[in-house]
């Protein structure tokens, strides 16, 4: 088959790894081979030009993207991202993970993804409201509560997910609250949707730690991204005995050995914006976190972080992906030779997805859960989907990953295989 033409991977590009995640599946789809090409294909990817007005009277321009990889078992579902590097390729790839990731834990979706390419730090709120506003409008042909749902990613949270459920019921002229997740609580959000992601990379780890015989109490855990999900992932494990021994965020590195006291972290975060500077650890330079023993390994930062070079130095048993590809293939080809156990992003961070599934079902139905309901749920969904995981793995002795593949792919094509082509 050609190749696409809108897009040159490389081995470990964003789209190039998933390509090879796509190749090592296969021989595991039995007949269901037949449809495999349909998954490395995106169905539709709208790129739009967003103008605005900037506060200083000038016009800006930005470059937004929308990718649909597959609707074939529902709508869309997947987050949006603002960042000066986001591309088309990097956002074909995270929706691709997105149609596996929701297979994976059988919601009722297909993948998809946004992106601008913007440092949301450079805008005032006011020019980060246009930008929203005017992205919003412009996929609005494809978006929508029974199309295409968005929610927040790296640099985006429920304010602008206020602003998109607002420009999109003024285009419709009707409120569709629907029509993103990890919205605020006021305007249909769910509880328990900001911790959600965190809570599922711990729960995940939890019962992949059992299996492997590491004992939760005063195991050592190296945490890379200290946002939204790496904070709370970092609080829950230090909650349950274990202990933090290093953090890395986009300000620094800091260590400490006896482990750091996450209460005094979050709340020194919290005030400063990040890490560097917290008097309760010592600064390390970056690139010697990947030099740090521990049991667990937390990549929850941007993807591509896990290189054949980094995945040499790692001193880990277990490491848990809470960010999306943090592990390039050439990477995990080291740490499969090495025999450290890598728990793949599409079940190890699903827990966000799947809060965001309670919220849309919760919206629709406009009957609200409690957070105890909401967590007793995620909770029940990611252990089962990850017991059916490793139970594959073990059959056919394959990485996790790939189990996580085959069970999502066999989902996703079987559904490809009973819908049929149209027309």
């Amino acid at each position: 088959m050609p190749n696409l033409s809108f897009v040159s991977p490389t081995r470990n590009s964003p789209w190039g790894t998933y390509l090879s995640q796509i190749d090592a599946v296969e021989p595991y789809l039995g007949h269901l081979s037949r449809w495999v090409e349909t998954l490395r294909r995106p169905k539709r990817a709208l790129i739009v030009d967003i103008p605005i007005e900037l506060d200083n009277g000038t016009v800006a321009h930005y470059e937004g993207y929308r990718v649909q990889h597959s609707l074939t078992r529902g709508p869309g579902k997947g987050g949006v991202r603002y960042h000066p590097d986001v591309t088309l390729e990097e956002v074909m790839a995270l929706s691709a993970w997105m149609t596996i990731k929701n297979a994976a834990v059988n919601l009722p979706y297909g993948g998809a993804k946004g992106g601008i390419r913007l440092d949301p730090k450079t805008l005032s709120m006011k020019e980060l409201e246009k930008v929203t506003r005017r992205y919003t409008s412009e996929i609005g042909i494809i978006i929508g509560p029974t199309q295409d749902i968005p929610a927040p990613d790296v640099n985006t949270n429920g304010q602008i997910m206020a602003w998109m459920m607002d420009t999109y019921s003024m285009n419709v002229g009707a409120t569709a609250t629907g029509v993103v997740t990890g919205k605020p609580i006021p305007l249909g959000g769910s509880l328990g949707r900001v911790a959600a992601t965190g809570r599922g990379v711990f729960v995940v780890g939890r019962e992949a730690m059992r299996r492997l015989g590491i004992d939760m109490e005063g195991a050592r855990v190296a945490v890379q991204g200290f946002g939204n999900v790496g904070s709370i992932a970092a609080k829950m494990f230090a909650a349950n005995g274990a202990k933090i021994v290093t953090v890395q965020d986009h300000t620094g590195t800091i260590h400490n050995d006896n482990g750091l006291d996450m209460a005094d972290l979050l709340q020194y975060v919290a005030l400063r914006g990040g890490v560097e500077g917290f008097k309760g650890a010592e600064t390390i330079a970056n690139e010697n976190f990947w030099d740090v023993k521990t049991d667990v390994l937390i990549p929850a930062a941007l993807e591509g972080q896990i290189t054949d070079a980094r995945a040499q130095r790692i001193s880990t048993r277990l490491v848990l992906e809470g960010a999306n590809g943090p592990t390039t293939p050439d990477g995990e080809a080291v740490l499969a030779d090495r025999g450290i156990v890598v728990v793949p992003d599409v079940i190890a961070n699903a827990g966000g997805v799947t809060v965001s599934y309670f919220e849309w079902v919760q919206d629709f139905s406009s009957f609200f859960w409690t957070e105890d309901e909401i967590n007793l749920r995620l909770d029940k969904i990611l252990i089962g989907a990850f017991k059916g995981i490793w139970e594959t793995s073990e059959q056919h002795k394959i990485p996790l990953r790939t189990a996580a593949f085959t069970v999502a792919c066999t989902r996703v094509l079987q559904a490809r295989e009973e819908r049929g082509l149209y027309p």
